[in-house]
């Protein structure tokens, strides 16, 4: 089949790609020059593993080009919409403005019987709004919700856990939901859970999800916050907790909170949606969540200060990380990159390494100092950081070797992602997040 894919961002680059491997013909669509270039080159602008490989090879193959001109859309059976929904300046709403953008693009090199499928992250209603336009040109919107996991984001495309169609009503809708299956043909044939519904359940499909794992993140930074004052260890309220086949483990790691492009801002546009539907209070909660994430940033600085007995002036901290999670280089929101500044802003010396996000933390905070190589980081540090829980400083970092290296043996773990006793057994005074 052949596809087009409007928006090559991370969502819209991983989704053109992945389609391609599969075996459609793609084009991936969009403004930005500079993207478009390197995306041609087979030279993903962001760092996501599996990404290059896929796409040299649809590039190779013939199945996957990109361009800047919308015009090549015309003749695609399936257009996706893959544009960002970023928060609104000044406010906690989504801003649809390259939604709009794409779908008024998109209308002039539509067809009769083309297929209009949203992947873009957007408020309940939006599709409804939509829907009109894209009918009035012949074609049939569906809404069709990504759930990627930065990190696995190739992997969640080609094999996904469940995939949901948000149809209009009729026979168009049936045909929609038919040409989608197609669409996905492997993971159909591996009978992944495919779930039709109505637009505003697919939209909310997606929000919901985000919400509930901010809400499982945030509980549990919560009662890290009960822990500190009663002495209690989290870690172990967690595994404990966490054997209840009703809660489960996964997203119980208390630390210094969630991040990035999506979990923030899709739950604080979620509330503001809530709140022009006149439901504010049944997401109240959100609020409150949002708050308890960025309240453990806070707390991750506090230990940091308390640990150089009240000041960090003038003070070498070594910070390893600044994405917002391993394997990405996405500093979005990163609370790694703000537990950096702030410490910065106190009057330390604060040096930050990182596999993959150094460039990305550069560009946005200069003022600090980046080493790519974690050792010389280390070298001369009177505290150490771990505030992105790479494999390379929870499992490949020796206690007893980095103690050669650091001036003082402190370390603050904000993601609970260290053997403590190993660290205290070579001598370190370790701190956690929630952990006495």
């Amino acid at each position: 089949m052949r596809l087009s894919v409007i928006g090559c961002g991370y969502l819209g680059a991983v989704h053109a790609a992945a389609m391609a491997s599969i075996g459609h013909d793609v084009v991936g669509i969009d403004v930005d020059v500079r993207k478009i270039a390197s995306l041609a080159q087979g030279r993903a602008p962001f760092f996501e593993p599996g990404l290059e490989e896929i796409l040299t090879q649809g590039i190779e193959s013939g199945r996957l080009s990109f361009t800047t001109d919308m015009a090549q859309a015309a003749g695609a059976a399936v257009h996706f919409i893959g544009v960002g929904t970023p928060q609104q300046a000044g406010g906690y709403a989504a801003d649809l403005t390259y939604v709009n953008a794409a779908v008024d693009g998109l209308l002039p090199y539509l067809s009769e019987g083309d297929i209009v499928a949203g992947k873009s992250t957007v408020p309940v209603g939006t599709a409804a709004t939509l829907a009109p336009r894209v009918h009035e040109a012949g074609a049939t919107l569906v809404w069709n919700p990504e759930f990627l996991r930065e990190g696995w984001a190739v992997q969640d495309t080609i094999d996904p856990d469940r995939l949901v169609a948000g149809v209009p009503s009729g026979s168009k809708g049936d045909r929609a939901a038919d040409v989608l299956r197609e669409v996905y043909h492997p993971s159909v044939a591996k009978e992944t859970p495919f779930i039709v519904t109505d637009y505003a359940t697919a939209e909310l499909v997606k929000v919901a999800a985000n919400a509930f794992l901010a809400t499982k993140i945030s509980f549990i930074n919560a009662m890290a916050e009960i822990a500190e004052v009663t002495g209690a260890d989290v870690t172990q309220l967690a595994d404990a907790i966490g054997h209840d086949a009703r809660i489960g483990r996964r997203f119980l790691g208390a630390g210094i909170g969630f991040g990035g492009g999506c979990l923030p801002k899709d739950i604080r546009a979620f509330s503001a949606r809530a709140e022009e539907l006149g439901r504010g209070e049944s997401v109240a909660f959100l609020r409150e969540m949002d708050a308890i994430n960025l309240r453990r940033r806070d707390r991750a600085v506090e230990l940091v200060v308390n640990a150089l007995g009240g000041s960090v002036f003038k003070k070498n901290i070594t910070v390893l990380g600044a994405a917002f999670k391993p394997h990405s280089d996405d500093i979005r929101d990163s609370p790694a990159l703000d537990v950096a500044v702030r410490l910065h802003g106190l009057g330390a010396w604060v040096t930050i390494t990182d596999p993959a996000a150094i460039e990305n933390a550069r560009r946005i905070h200069p003022q600090l100092a980046y080493v790519e190589d974690r050792d010389e980081a280390l070298r001369g540090a009177d505290v150490v950081v771990v505030v992105t829980e790479w494999d390379e400083y929870r499992h490949q970092l020796s206690p007893h070797h980095a103690a050669g290296l650091v001036n003082g043996r402190i370390i603050v773990d904000g993601r609970n992602c260290l053997d403590a006793s190993a660290w205290r057994g070579a001598g370190w005074t370790y701190y956690g997040m929630g952990r006495p």
